[in-house]
Protein backbone atom coordinates (compact mmCIF):
# COMPACT_ATOMS: atom_id res chain seq x y z
CA UNK A 1 0.00 0.00 0.00
CA UNK A 2 3.09 2.16 1.17
CA UNK A 3 5.15 1.61 -2.22
CA UNK A 4 1.70 2.34 -4.14
CA UNK A 5 1.28 5.45 -2.83
CA UNK A 6 5.25 6.35 -3.09
CA UNK A 7 4.64 5.49 -6.76
CA UNK A 8 1.32 7.41 -7.75
CA UNK A 9 3.17 10.71 -5.54
CA UNK A 10 5.38 10.74 -7.91
CA UNK A 11 3.43 10.30 -10.76
CA UNK A 12 1.41 13.07 -9.64
CA UNK A 13 3.89 15.44 -9.51
CA UNK A 14 5.20 14.73 -13.53
CA UNK A 15 1.19 15.01 -14.44
CA UNK A 16 0.86 18.50 -13.17
CA UNK A 17 4.47 19.46 -14.31
CA UNK A 18 2.90 18.47 -18.08
CA UNK A 19 -0.42 20.20 -17.32
CA UNK A 20 1.17 23.01 -15.67
CA UNK A 21 2.66 23.74 -19.06
CA UNK A 22 -0.15 24.06 -21.02
CA UNK A 23 -0.80 27.52 -18.89
CA UNK A 24 2.73 28.63 -19.99
CA UNK A 25 2.84 27.27 -23.74
CA UNK A 26 -0.17 25.65 -26.05
CA UNK A 27 2.97 24.36 -28.54
CA UNK A 28 5.01 23.04 -25.34
CA UNK A 29 2.09 20.82 -23.95
CA UNK A 30 0.79 19.77 -27.43
CA UNK A 31 4.44 18.27 -27.56
CA UNK A 32 5.13 16.78 -24.04
CA UNK A 33 1.51 15.12 -24.91
CA UNK A 34 2.02 13.80 -28.05
CA UNK A 35 5.24 12.26 -26.65
CA UNK A 36 3.86 10.60 -23.85
CA UNK A 37 1.00 9.73 -25.94
CA UNK A 38 3.41 7.98 -28.61
CA UNK A 39 6.93 7.08 -26.79
CA UNK A 40 6.82 2.83 -26.54
CA UNK A 41 8.45 3.02 -23.56
CA UNK A 42 5.63 5.37 -22.04
CA UNK A 43 2.83 3.10 -23.47
CA UNK A 44 3.55 -0.06 -22.97
CA UNK A 45 5.61 0.05 -20.35
CA UNK A 46 5.21 3.00 -17.94
CA UNK A 47 1.47 3.38 -18.41
CA UNK A 48 0.34 -0.65 -17.70
CA UNK A 49 2.26 -0.03 -14.83
CA UNK A 50 0.72 2.97 -13.54
CA UNK A 51 -2.61 1.54 -14.14
CA UNK A 52 -1.59 -1.61 -12.08
CA UNK A 53 -0.21 0.74 -9.31
CA UNK A 54 -3.84 2.89 -9.17
CA UNK A 55 -6.12 -0.21 -9.03
CA UNK A 56 -3.67 -1.64 -6.51
CA UNK A 57 -3.72 1.31 -4.44
CA UNK A 58 -7.42 1.17 -4.09
CA UNK A 59 -8.62 -2.65 -3.67
CA UNK A 60 -5.79 -2.69 -1.08
CA UNK A 61 -7.47 0.51 0.47
CA UNK A 62 -10.93 -1.45 0.64
CA UNK A 63 -8.87 -4.25 1.99
CA UNK A 64 -7.16 -2.68 4.89
CA UNK A 65 -9.94 -0.83 5.78
CA UNK A 66 -12.56 -3.52 6.12
CA UNK A 67 -9.39 -5.78 8.06
CA UNK A 68 -9.20 -2.14 10.43
CA UNK A 69 -13.01 -2.39 11.00
CA UNK A 70 -13.42 -6.56 11.77
CA UNK A 71 -10.14 -6.28 14.17
CA UNK A 72 -12.75 -4.73 16.67
CA UNK A 73 -15.87 -6.00 17.40
CA UNK A 74 -16.90 -3.57 19.85
CA UNK A 75 -16.52 -0.09 19.94
CA UNK A 76 -15.22 2.29 22.79
CA UNK A 77 -17.42 3.23 25.17
CA UNK A 78 -16.58 6.76 24.75
CA UNK A 79 -14.56 8.00 21.05
CA UNK A 80 -13.61 11.70 20.80
CA UNK A 81 -11.92 10.78 17.17
CA UNK A 82 -11.50 14.99 16.92
CA UNK A 83 -8.91 14.97 20.08
CA UNK A 84 -7.23 12.00 18.57
CA UNK A 85 -6.82 12.24 15.23
CA UNK A 86 -7.11 14.82 12.18
CA UNK A 87 -9.92 14.32 10.04
CA UNK A 88 -8.09 13.63 7.04
CA UNK A 89 -6.59 10.17 8.91
CA UNK A 90 -10.27 9.28 9.68
CA UNK A 91 -11.90 9.62 6.35
CA UNK A 92 -9.51 8.25 3.93
CA UNK A 93 -11.61 6.00 2.32
CA UNK A 94 -13.98 8.53 1.70
CA UNK A 95 -11.95 11.25 0.20
CA UNK A 96 -10.08 8.08 -1.74
CA UNK A 97 -13.93 7.02 -3.30
CA UNK A 98 -14.29 10.49 -3.94
CA UNK A 99 -11.12 10.43 -6.04
CA UNK A 100 -11.48 7.31 -7.59
CA UNK A 101 -15.16 8.69 -8.78
CA UNK A 102 -13.12 11.20 -10.29
CA UNK A 103 -10.75 8.89 -11.90
CA UNK A 104 -13.80 7.49 -13.61
CA UNK A 105 -14.32 10.92 -14.73
CA UNK A 106 -10.85 11.76 -16.51
CA UNK A 107 -10.85 8.08 -17.91
CA UNK A 108 -13.67 8.91 -19.32
CA UNK A 109 -12.89 12.43 -20.72
CA UNK A 110 -9.30 11.68 -21.89
CA UNK A 111 -7.88 8.49 -21.80
CA UNK A 112 -10.83 6.40 -23.25
CA UNK A 113 -11.47 8.65 -26.56
CA UNK A 114 -7.72 8.73 -26.53
CA UNK A 115 -7.80 4.94 -26.92
CA UNK A 116 -10.25 5.31 -29.25
CA UNK A 117 -8.72 7.44 -31.71
CA UNK A 118 -5.28 5.75 -31.27
CA UNK A 119 -6.53 2.21 -31.37
CA UNK A 120 -9.58 1.91 -32.66
CA UNK A 121 -9.38 4.95 -35.60
CA UNK A 122 -5.69 3.93 -35.98
CA UNK A 123 -4.49 7.49 -35.82
CA UNK A 124 -1.16 8.31 -34.00
CA UNK A 125 -0.38 11.29 -35.91
CA UNK A 126 -2.05 13.08 -33.02
CA UNK A 127 -3.25 15.83 -35.04
CA UNK A 128 -6.64 17.72 -35.73
CA UNK A 129 -8.76 18.54 -38.90
CA UNK A 130 -6.70 21.42 -39.48
CA UNK A 131 -3.45 19.91 -39.19
CA UNK A 132 -2.55 21.02 -35.54
CA UNK A 133 -1.83 18.88 -32.54
CA UNK A 134 -5.36 18.52 -30.96
CA UNK A 135 -3.75 18.59 -27.75
CA UNK A 136 -4.38 21.22 -26.24
CA UNK A 137 -7.76 22.12 -28.36
CA UNK A 138 -9.13 18.68 -26.52
CA UNK A 139 -8.11 19.83 -23.03
CA UNK A 140 -9.47 23.11 -23.13
CA UNK A 141 -12.78 22.47 -24.59
CA UNK A 142 -13.38 20.10 -21.32
CA UNK A 143 -13.08 22.57 -18.97
CA UNK A 144 -15.15 24.86 -21.05
CA UNK A 145 -18.38 23.86 -18.61
CA UNK A 146 -18.41 24.93 -15.38
CA UNK A 147 -19.92 22.07 -13.87
CA UNK A 148 -17.53 20.07 -15.27
CA UNK A 149 -14.48 22.34 -14.04
CA UNK A 150 -16.19 22.41 -10.51
CA UNK A 151 -16.36 18.72 -10.05
CA UNK A 152 -12.43 18.71 -11.14
CA UNK A 153 -11.61 21.52 -8.51
CA UNK A 154 -14.08 19.47 -5.77
CA UNK A 155 -11.95 15.97 -6.56
CA UNK A 156 -8.65 18.08 -6.10
CA UNK A 157 -9.39 19.31 -3.01
CA UNK A 158 -10.90 15.89 -1.47
CA UNK A 159 -7.22 14.34 -3.26
CA UNK A 160 -5.37 17.32 -1.11
CA UNK A 161 -7.08 15.66 2.29
CA UNK A 162 -6.58 12.44 1.25
CA UNK A 163 -2.47 13.23 0.57
CA UNK A 164 -2.53 15.58 3.88
CA UNK A 165 -2.30 11.56 5.88
CA UNK A 166 -1.28 9.95 2.78
CA UNK A 167 2.22 11.30 2.42
CA UNK A 168 3.84 11.17 5.82
CA UNK A 169 1.31 7.67 6.39
CA UNK A 170 3.57 6.25 3.55
CA UNK A 171 6.71 7.51 4.31
CA UNK A 172 6.24 6.14 7.57
CA UNK A 173 4.93 2.56 6.69
CA UNK A 174 8.26 2.33 4.40
CA UNK A 175 10.66 2.51 7.75
CA UNK A 176 11.43 6.26 7.83
CA UNK A 177 9.66 6.73 11.18
CA UNK A 178 12.83 8.60 13.15
CA UNK A 179 13.09 11.93 15.05
CA UNK A 180 15.69 12.37 12.18
CA UNK A 181 13.46 12.71 8.92
CA UNK A 182 10.18 12.52 9.84
CA UNK A 183 10.10 16.26 11.01
CA UNK A 184 10.99 17.05 7.32
CA UNK A 185 9.32 14.43 5.91
CA UNK A 186 6.12 15.80 7.27
CA UNK A 187 6.66 19.59 6.19
CA UNK A 188 7.14 18.39 2.71
CA UNK A 189 4.11 16.50 3.02
CA UNK A 190 1.63 19.61 4.35
CA UNK A 191 3.42 21.41 1.44
CA UNK A 192 3.35 18.67 -1.23
CA UNK A 193 -0.72 18.14 0.22
CA UNK A 194 -1.70 21.66 -0.65
CA UNK A 195 0.90 22.62 -3.53
CA UNK A 196 -0.11 19.66 -5.90
CA UNK A 197 -3.95 19.96 -5.71
CA UNK A 198 -4.01 23.86 -6.03
CA UNK A 199 -1.80 23.24 -9.13
CA UNK A 200 -4.42 21.08 -10.62
CA UNK A 201 -7.11 23.39 -9.48
CA UNK A 202 -5.25 26.45 -10.90
CA UNK A 203 -4.68 24.49 -14.40
CA UNK A 204 -8.88 23.95 -14.46
CA UNK A 205 -9.66 27.31 -13.35
CA UNK A 206 -7.24 29.50 -15.70
CA UNK A 207 -8.73 27.15 -19.00
CA UNK A 208 -12.31 27.95 -17.89
CA UNK A 209 -11.84 31.37 -17.19
CA UNK A 210 -9.40 32.52 -19.96
CA UNK A 211 -11.48 30.53 -22.96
Amino acid sequence: MALSALFLLVFLLQHLTINFTSVISADLFNELSHFMGTNFLVQYLLQPVLIFGVVFHFVMGFILEARNRSARNTKYAYNNAGANSKWASRNMLVTGIVVLLFLGLHFYDFWIPELNVKYVQGDMSGLNAAGDFRYYEELVHKFESPVRTALYCLAFIALGFHLQHGFSSAFQSVGTNNKKYTPGIKAFGKIYSVAVPLGFVAVALYHFLTH
